[in-house]
C-alpha cells in the first residue's frame, strides 16, 4: 500500500527531534502495575514477561528497543493506555534486560525472532486470546517485522496485526548514521550499558572469546557488534549479522495488517530505513512518515494530559483491524 498521510502535528518545542526523543524519559513517566512471569525457553534460558490482565479477549505484546525493558517510558505509556481500554498487555523483557543477566554467553539481538515466537506459543498454551497484537519499538520493531516476514515460522491465526515504530530496518546504514557526531550522546549511553553487561559476561565465562580491551575500546555499533554480537550469536562478522537480520528484506512476505511508523526527522534512521517502494508492493503494510516525531517520540504536547498521540495511534490502528 502507499505511504499514508499522518495526523501527527506536535506543539512547537516537540518539533525539535532531540527534545521529542528524550521528552518522555524526563518529563512524562507513567505508572503501571505489572505481574511478572518467568518463561523458560527451549534452549534452557529464560525471559521475564510483565503482564497486565483485564480478562480481555485481546492481548498486546510490547517489544522494547535496544537496552530497554518493560520499564522503558514508551512501554509503560502503551501499557497504561491499553490497560485503560481494558486490553491485556504482555511487556516482554529481552534476554538480560529484566534486571537479571540471562544464563548464556549470548543474549538478544536485532533479529532474534525465535524468542518472540516462543513467547506467542507460551501465551497461546496458557490463554485463549481471540486477538494478539504486536507493537515493537526500534530494535523491537525490527524483530517484529522480521518475525512476520520469515517463512520458517507458522504464525498463529490469532496474531491479527502489528505496528513497528522507529524501525532501523536496514541495520548497516542505520548503524552508520548512529555513529555520526549528532548522535554522539545516544551512542555513548547505548555503549555504556552494553559494555557493562558484556564485561559481566566475561567474568561469568572467563574462557570465552570475549576480548575485554576490545569491548572497552568500542566507539560505535560496528566495533561492538563485531567484537561481541556477531560471534556470540553465530555470525561470521558484523556485516554478516547486519545483512541477515535487517527486517527490510522480509517485508515483501508479511501477510497480516502491519503499520510501520517512523518520523522523517528520526536521527537514528538512514534513508534506507524508509521502505517506500517495498510497501507499495505489499497490500498488507502501511507506511506512515510524519515530518516530526524524533526516535520513539511522537509526543504531541509538552503540558497537559492529551499529549500521547503515539499511544492513540497504536490503539486506533489495532482496534480498526480487530473490529473490521
Amino acid at each position: 500500500m502507499p505511504t499514508i498521510k499522518s495526523t501527527y502535528n506536535p506543539s512547537y518545542f516537540l518539533k525539535n527531534t532531540h527534545f521529542n526523543t528524550i521528552f518522555r524519559t524526563f518529563f512524562a513517566q507513567e505508572s503501571v502495575n505489572y505481574t511478572r512471569e518467568r518463561m523458560n525457553l527451549s534452549d534452557g534460558d529464560f525471559l521475564d514477561l510483565d503482564f497486565i490482565r483485564n480478562n480481555s479477549e485481546t492481548l498486546l505484546i510490547a517489544l522494547h528497543g535496544l537496552e530497554g525493558s518493560s520499564n522503558s517510558p514508551y512501554i509503560k505509556a502503551i501499557s497504561k493506555h491499553f490497560d485503560l481500554q481494558g486490553i491485556d498487555i504482555c511487556a516482554v523483557n529481552f534476554r538480560g534486560c529484566s534486571g537479571e543477566d540471562n544464563k548464556f554467553l549470548y543474549a538478544y539481538h536485532s533479529g532474534k525472532t525465535e524468542d518472540l515466537h516462543e513467547v506467542i506459543q507460551y501465551i497461546n498454551a496458557k490463554h485463549d486470546y481471540k486477538n494478539i497484537l504486536i507493537v515493537g519499538y526500534s530494535l523491537g520493531g525490527n524483530v517484529t517485522l522480521k518475525y512476520l516476514g520469515e517463512q520458517k515460522f507458522d504464525i498463529p491465526m490469532n496474531v491479527k496485526s502489528a505496528i513497528a515504530i522507529s524501525v532501523p530496518c536496514d541495520l548497516a546504514s542505520s548503524s552508520t548514521v548512529l555513529a555520526q557526531k549528532h548522535n554522539k550522546l545516544y551512542m555513548k549511553q547505548f555503549l555504556r550499558t552494553l559494555k557493562k553487561k558484556i564485561l559481566l559476561k566475561s567474568q561469568k565465562f572467563p574462557d570465552s572469546f570475549i576480548d575485554i580491551e576490545r569491548i572497552k575500546a568500542a566507539k560505535n555499533f560496528k566495533d561492538y557488534d563485531d567484537a561481541y554480537t556477531a560471534p556470540a550469536h553465530g555470525f561470521k562478522d558484523v556485516e554478516d549479522y547486519w545483512a541477515k537480520n535487517s527486517s527490510k528484506q522480509f517485508l515483501n512476505t508479511i501477510s497480516i495488517p502491519t503499520l510501520i511508523l517512523s518520523a522523517a526527522d528520526d536521527t537514528f534512521l538512514s534513508n534506507e530505513c524508509y521502505p517506500t517502494k517495498i510497501v507499495e508492493e505489499n497490500q498488507h503494510i502501511l507506511l506512515e512518515v510524519p515530518k516530526y516525531g524524533g526516535h520513539v517520540g511522537f509526543n504531541s504536547k509538552v503540558i497537559g494530559k492529551n499529549g500521547f498521540w503515539l499511544e492513540k495511534r497504536v490503539l486506533d490502528f489495532s482496534t480498526s483491524i480487530i473490529n473490521n
